[in-house]
């Protein structure tokens, strides 16, 4: 028998980083068993039917060009589930403001050049926009080291555009809305470091990071259902309705054990790969993750309410762009709203438009009851596309998803878990997780499972490491920049300690 055959890893959660890990320890030859609490695997992104057999999930996410290992895993699958690379818009309450490209398509320039430039910016000035220029600086310093996150994690994104000079307008119109459907909260709730690593990871390394692709359908069914059957097929186990409550210690303080209500899974290692609001549920009641600080500390983190609707109208309109995100419509939500028409291949002979609308920093919206919610969406979608005035909606989904996305709050960071944990064969994995990647959403929770994975093969001796696909290189102006910037900020840090702040 393979030795690794021998050896129990127990992955607590079925979104990304937990199937990830799942996957590549299960071809490696491990005894994997992945425990989901609720009844499908696939966490926020995973999608199911409503009663009358139509496909809804918890918002719609988007494939962004950088993803580079979760394209390689669908290659690997032998699937295609996703669309053509498309455009977006953004609109606010007085109509269009912004239009998009395909970045790749257009001639490369040095970053952030391509991106300020073919954006077409339908109201913004100029000058607005030339505001900007000083924060460069900022994007350089910020290199995602665990310095650079320590600067700025305790500045507010708010407070950190200001300090450089952008112009209100500029961030009350571009900025703003980017934290609201990328970070999920207003400018004064974020870190500036999140936003910086955020804004650099999807717009301003490279000149196609913007480019986004979407699943043809939810991504449970299209993606979660095939890795399920890979992992299954290398003997790994997939267990639904199993909600971890505890893990037990041994007398030397590793994990021996997952407890699931009356039911205990033998480990020999364990990695949680749950969001930061499943994690807390799961120390609340644990006895043992209580007796370690960096578990306790978590109750210092925070998640953000996401509304995630589904409208069905009883005829076809016009929307100009399959994706769209919007601003102004609430001081302090984020919305954005897509074409299944054209994303989905379930609705593209629907005889009347299937729109889906997401909520993003929604708390004011979520105790509102399904009507009142159902006729806010309609209202403002006819805002930004007038043909919906005239249609009228025959169905509906509505979910509602508390504390459902990581908060990264300002000061944040110094709560955040690594990979590794005081319990030597626990390790954590999550798009909350600390990492040297760069990488951010899907995308991270993902590598963070495999770099889990790895943690485990490094413990054992057992296998073969997964292969990371790093992100790309900076650009050689940016590299320069950034060694410049690092040379004179430890020439001035070796007389003047603690004296230069963002």
């Amino acid at each position: 028998m393979d030795a690794s055959k021998q050896i129990k890893v127990v992955v607590v959660g079925a979104g990304w980083s937990g199937l990830g890990a799942t996957n590549y320890l299960a071809k490696q030859g491990y005894d994997v068993t992945l425990l989901e609490a609720a009844p499908y695997p696939g966490g926020l992104v995973a999608g199911w039917k409503t009663p009358g057999g139509r496909s809804v999930e918890g918002g719609i996410h988007g494939f962004w060009y950088p993803y580079r290992n979760i394209f390689r895993l669908v290659q690997e699958l032998g699937i295609n589930p996703f669309t053509p690379f498309t455009r977006s818009s953004q609109y606010s309450p007085a109509g269009l403001e912004v239009e998009s490209p395909i970045f790749q398509n257009e001639p490369r320039l040095p970053t952030p050049l391509g991106t300020f430039l073919y954006t077409r910016f339908k109201r913004l000035p100029l000058i607005d926009r030339l505001s900007a220029l000083p924060l460069l600086y900022a994007i350089v310093d910020f290199d995602n080291s665990n310095e650079a996150w320590q600067r700025y994690d305790k500045v507010t994104a708010r407070e950190l555009f200001k300090q450089f000079g952008v112009s209100a307008r500029l961030y009350r119109e571009s900025f703003e809305p980017m934290l609201l459907v990328g970070l999920f909260a207003p400018g004064e709730q974020c870190s500036a470091a999140a936003t910086l690593g955020m804004l650099y990871y999807f717009i301003l390394a490279h000149q196609p990071d913007f480019d986004v692709v979407w699943c043809r359908g939810t991504v449970g069914e299209k993606i979660f259902q095939p890795l399920r059957g890979q992992i299954e097929k290398a003997g790994g186990k997939v267990l639904t309705n199993k909600k971890v409550i505890d893990i037990i210690l041994s007398d030397r303080g590793e994990a021996k054990g997952v407890v699931c209500g009356k039911e205990i899974f033998e480990a020999d290692a364990v990695i949680f790969a749950v969001s930061v609001s499943g994690m807390k549920k799961i120390v609340d009641n644990s006895s043992t993750l209580t007796n370690h600080s960096e578990f306790r500390n978590l109750t210092n983190l925070g998640g953000i309410d996401v509304l995630a609707t589904r409208l069905w109208f009883d005829r076809q309109v016009n929307v100009p762009l399959p994706s769209n995100a919007c601003f102004g419509f609430e001081p302090t939500t984020g919305w954005t709203f897509f074409d299944l028409n054209v994303l989905h291949d379930e609705y593209k002979d629907e005889p009347g438009s299937v729109i889906e609308a997401d909520f993003y920093h929604a708390n004011q919206l979520l105790p509102q009851k399904d009507e009142q919610i159902i006729a806010k969406v309609h209202g403002d979608l006819a805002t930004c596309v007038p043909g919906f005035k005239q249609a009228k909606v025959i169905d509906s989904s509505i979910i509602r998803v508390r504390q459902g996305v990581t908060h990264f709050a300002p000061g944040s960071y110094q709560y955040l878990l690594r990979g590794k944990t005081s319990i030597p064969n626990v390790y954590m994995s999550g798009d909350w997780i600390i990492t040297n990647h760069g990488s951010w959403s899907q995308e991270k929770a993902y590598v963070t499972g495999l770099e889990a994975a790895n943690l485990v093969i490094e413990r054992f001796g057992l296998g073969n490491k997964a292969h990371i696909i790093p992100v790309e290189p900076d650009e050689p102006h940016i590299q320069a920049a950034r060694t410049i910037n690092r040379t004179v900020r430890n020439l001035v840090e070796s007389f003047l300690p603690d004296f230069w702040l963002p």
